[in-house]
């Protein structure tokens, strides 16, 4: 492999740096780590529920994305599955992503979050957005991602109680 760097001996230098130890050392494809799962494949019974709250903002972290994609992994198990996204959580139910036209991804994944939304609701998943969280960042209604319920600011505690009545396994995400 050869470099663009000008000077002769930085040029040696990183060449040699660089043959010091063999990049990448493993073939694509080998494995990294173990495969074996600790606790079994749990299904739901008739009628679990699964209820994860958002408290995250899109791109922010990893916490969004990966509420989405449990809540998903849920729905697949059997479990009535409903995320309710609040604060600034909201905001990760915006239809009106991408750059420079809606839709578009300006970065790989911009849109990884309504895409994920678009496939739980598809499959049968619930999403709720708090009305008060979409003021916080200057959403309307109108640009919910469809399929998303608008739900009243006093809706997340009554939601947290009813699926606790239901018994449900509830998560709670939240991003500081």
């Amino acid at each position: 492999m050869t470099t663009t760097i000008s000077d002769p001996d930085v040029a040696e230098n990183a060449e040699k740096s660089r043959a010091e130890i063999p990049h990448p050392s493993l073939a694509k494809g080998t494995n990294l780590y173990g495969g074996t799962k600790i606790f079994p494949d749990y299904q739901a019974s008739e009628g679990q529920a699964w209820f994860a709250l958002v408290h995250a903002i899109a791109h922010e972290s990893s916490v969004s994305f990966v509420a989405i994609l449990q809540a998903t992994r849920a729905l697949r198990k059997g479990f009535e599955s409903a995320l309710y996204f609040y604060g600034p959580g909201a905001i990760n139910c915006n239809a009106n992503r991408g750059f420079p036209t809606t839709g578009d991804d300006a970065f790989p994944g911009e849109n990884n979050i309504n895409n994920a939304l678009a496939t739980f609701i598809k499959e049968g998943g619930t999403v709720y957005c708090c009305r008060f969280g979409m003021a916080l960042h200057g959403m309307r209604e109108e640009d919910l991602i469809e399929g998303v319920i608008p739900a009243h600011a006093l809706d997340v505690q009554d939601a947290v109680i009813h699926y606790a009545n239901k018994g449900a396994i509830i998560q709670s995400n939240f991003m500081v």
